[in-house]
């Protein structure tokens, strides 16, 4: 098979990891050709250093443009693709439309958004999903789902029901790991000794994330005389940020806090920490970095957003969002139990939850099935 994909951009994002991801350890017998709408972004040169064609189309942010559509229409009667598969709003809309218009009929959606709420998502995306739904029942011959919740979001919202397959994403348990060594030597670099509880959250600086309620919690804990580090790590996540940096300040938390930034080393990371926390609001779909850590032995508390309950199972915490006094109880009882039990015995569980169900291999043949089915 020859599969197309189209997607917005190719930058440090969830859905653009799981492309490279997915792509990587697909079989020999599947070609893929990647078309970003935007740019290179991260994972384009990642992706010609494995010998996949990159093509871009170089769309201004928030607006489409007749040269790049007329690229996009050559490409795909250029590449004459078995299956089209695009990835979010932006590329389902405009990828499937181009792609349906040229006869392609092996159209497969990719929707990785699970939280329309008007407060909660740009006007943009809304009025995008909302064009969508109704053409949800003509261009694609199907849609693929990474959550749960996602899926029940767009039925609500009118997507066509029976087209739905819901794959969750995959991870390569032999690049996530257990790597105390390379935790350690993380943990000394930030001054964290090996006895300090080290608290740890990896996301970008965004709404959606809610680090505000994460400060919060961590203030209650620190008025209960608990005994922490916490690192963040992520873009925006550093000095430069003037409204992280007042939020703690103001909340006393600034000799507890560790502003990393953004890291690469994503096992390292992982390693370093005790217990890592997702804090977000809304939004999330089925949020990786609780499975990264899970894969690496660190257990989670979490939010009740999108399938991070479904993650992390009988291993990790779950509280509602927008609740601090919820999740500085959750991660206070986390510790307790990691101190009594080790951070060991906990990891190993977290580790086996992962393998068992959410293993890279798992999501590529998922997909390979469904390319199959359709073309």
């Amino acid at each position: 098979m020859k599969i197309l994909h189209i997607i917005a951009n190719l930058g440090q994002g969830g859905a653009e990891g799981v492309l490279y991801r997915l792509i990587s350890a697909s079989p020999p017998n599947i070609e893929h050709v990647v078309v970003s709408m935007r740019g290179e972004g991260y994972f384009g040169p990642q992706l010609r250093a494995s010998n996949i064609v990159v093509h871009t189309l170089d769309k201004p942010r928030g607006r489409l443009t007749i040269r790049g559509l007329k690229r996009l229409r050559r490409l795909i009667l250029d590449i004459h693709p078995d299956v089209v598969q695009t990835w979010m709003y932006h590329a389902d809309l405009v990828g499937g439309v181009v792609a349906r218009w040229l006869g392609v009929q092996s159209v497969v959606w990719g929707i990785r958004h699970s939280n329309l709420d008007p407060q909660e998502s740009s006007f943009s995306t809304r009025l995008i999903a909302r064009i969508c739904a109704p053409l949800s029942h003509w261009i694609p011959a199907a849609i693929a789902c990474c959550s749960e919740r996602a899926a029940e979001v767009h039925q609500a919202a009118g997507y066509c029901r029976r087209k739905f397959y819901v794959i969750p994403n995959g991870y390569d348990l032999s690049r996530l790991k257990l790597d105390p060594e390379a935790g350690k030597l993380l943990r000394l670099s930030w001054g964290v000794q090996p006895d300090e509880l080290l608290l740890g959250m990896v996301a970008r600086w965004d709404p959606q994330k809610d680090h505000g309620n994460l400060l919060c919690a961590l203030g209650k804990l620190m008025e209960r005389a608990a005994i922490f580090r916490c690192v963040l790590v992520g873009s925006g996540m550093d000095q430069e940020n003037a409204i992280l940096v007042d939020k703690i300040t103001r909340l006393g938390l600034a000799e507890r806090m560790i502003l990393a930034g953004p890291l690469d080393d994503i096992t390292a990371v992982m390693n370093a920490l005790d217990l890592h926390v997702l804090s977000s609001a809304y939004g999330e779909a089925f949020p990786n970095v609780v499975a990264e850590s899970m894969a690496c032995g660190i257990a989670n508390v979490v939010t009740d957003v999108g399938d991070a309950a479904l993650i992390v199972g009988t291993t990790g915490w779950v509280v509602p969002p927008n609740d601090s006094e919820a999740l500085a109880g959750a991660i206070q009882k986390a510790a307790e139990v990691a101190t009594a039990q080790g951070k060991a015995v906990l990891g190993q569980n977290c580790r086996a939850r992962i393998q068992e169900n959410f293993e890279l291999s798992k999501m590529v043949a998922a997909y390979s099935h469904l390319w199959q089915q359709v073309r």
